[in-house]
């Protein structure tokens, strides 16, 4: 076996020299290819070996040991073997390559372990037969995209439940409505909580719906989507097995080439995370600002006080989850931007541009699934309203002068106020006296 992918006495190192090269030439020190994206290409491999197995393709006890060595890697062992860095040149290749090569020094390793002797694999020849990076690389985004999607429309439903409860919880507080920051009409908090519920419950459905778009893969077209030099029968077959690994309704693209060349749907998926964000922003926004005080600000609802809020002013606490989620959002938008011009400048049959697509998407993902948790279980879970202060600040405005129009007129509505300016009380009993005159 080549030396780039023996085992080093001192350390065990499982990647060869074509990892070294991108480690080499991709040194950016901002972080390693997302793991998630890592097990999903593990994933293609496993599929492409059980495939190899049942076609009797290669030498005697190559595909079994490959498909051993994907269990291990899956099971979480040798996860700092994955070295290459997220931003890479190439479409992905170094990624590919990495796991080729860890694969193929621990299938060896596993049959020296086991059988006391050499069993030569190749890492292109073996374990990426069949293959290229511009068929599993794309195919494992959607595959690591899915897992996350589940995971996060789950976690839409869990905040939208809560948000219901809130809704029904304090459906009695009456309050003041505002429109621009400005005083409005009566509402409830149970209504504002309701309208919360319903825009979550919007983003958990898109969600849920756009991993159909996900689903269709290109695995088998190899370089540019016509299958070169991959079999018919693995072609057919493997997309069975990978169906079965990930427990995905995968299904083979009928037009390959296209989904090879054009990121259209990653696009797709991250806007619906930025619709996700811009709700849970807006959200966010209206929380502050509730929570404002505890006696300069509004002061309708109370968070639930988590840590000191200043190292010089003693008493203060701030509402770090809703701050929190608000910087995630941002973040979710600016690699939504980063996605959209990624996703545009693919020449042709490939999009050399494919890793910082996956690294930005995944990342927003797994932003998005951690922060709506944490606004679940630290921010609506636990936050109180405070009844009196909503009742105070309703009856100290004119809310309750829009529904005089319909029978005095704006204008004559509008005048009284004028004339009691300062004095809700007196404003409400001229309007009556009018009313009844």
């Amino acid at each position: 076996m080549d030396d780039a992918y023996q085992i080093s006495p001192q350390k065990e190192v499982l990647y060869g020299e074509e990892s070294r090269k991108a480690l080499a030439n991709f040194a950016l020190n901002y972080k390693e290819t997302n793991l998630k994206l890592i097990y999903a290409i593990v994933k293609v491999k496993k599929a492409a070996a059980k495939t190899y197995v049942k076609l009797g393709t290669g030498k005697a006890g190559v595909y079994e040991s490959v498909v051993r060595a994907c269990d291990r890697i899956l099971a979480g062992e040798y996860k700092e073997q994955f070295v290459v860095d997220a931003l890479q040149g190439g479409a992905g290749t170094s990624a590919n390559m990495n796991v080729n090569e860890v694969v193929t020094a621990l299938a060896g390793k596993i049959w020296r372990e086991e059988k006391k002797e050499e069993l030569l694999i190749h890492p292109l020849d073996d374990v990426n037969r069949g293959q290229s990076t511009n068929d599993v690389y794309p195919t494992a985004l959607r595959i690591a995209s899915i897992e996350l999607l589940r995971e996060l429309s789950d976690g839409c439903a869990k905040l939208q439940q809560a948000l219901q409860l809130k809704e029904r919880e304090y459906e009695g507080i009456k309050k003041l409505g505002r429109t621009e920051l400005m005083d409005a009409i009566p509402v409830t908090l149970g209504e504002e909580f309701g309208a919360y519920a319903q825009a979550v419950a919007r983003d958990r459905w898109r969600l849920y719906k756009v991993e159909e778009r996900l689903r269709q893969v290109n695995l088998g077209g190899t370089a540019v989507g016509n299958s070169s030099n991959a079999d018919r029968k693995y072609r057919f077959m493997v997309i069975e097995e990978l169906r079965e690994i990930t427990g995905m309704g995968l299904a083979a693209a009928e037009y390959p080439m296209d989904i090879t060349q054009n990121n259209d749907v990653f696009v797709e998926v991250s806007g619906l995370l930025k619709a996700l964000a811009v709700n849970l922003m807006k959200i966010s926004g209206d929380l502050r600002l509730m929570n404002s005080g505890p006696h300069g600000g509004i002061g309708e609802i109370h968070l639930k006080p988590l840590q000191a809020g200043s190292t010089i002013m003693p008493g203060k606490v701030n509402p770090v989850i809703p701050e929190m989620v608000t910087q995630v959002a941002m973040k979710v938008m600016a690699n939504d931007y980063a996605i959209t011009m990624a996703a545009s400048r693919g020449e042709f049959e490939l999009n050399a541009f494919l890793p910082l697509i996956a690294d930005s998407l995944l990342e927003s993902l797994m932003l998005l699934e951690r922060a709506v948790e944490l606004f679940r279980s630290k921010c609506i879970e636990q936050l109180e309203p405070d009844r009196e202060r909503c009742e105070a600040l309703l009856e100290g405005s004119y809310a309750f002068a829009t529904s005089y129009t319909r029978v005095l007129g704006y204008d004559r509505v509008s005048e009284i106020i004028e004339q009691y300016k300062g004095n809700p009380g007196a404003v409400k009993k001229a309007l009556e006296e009018e009313i009844n005159s």
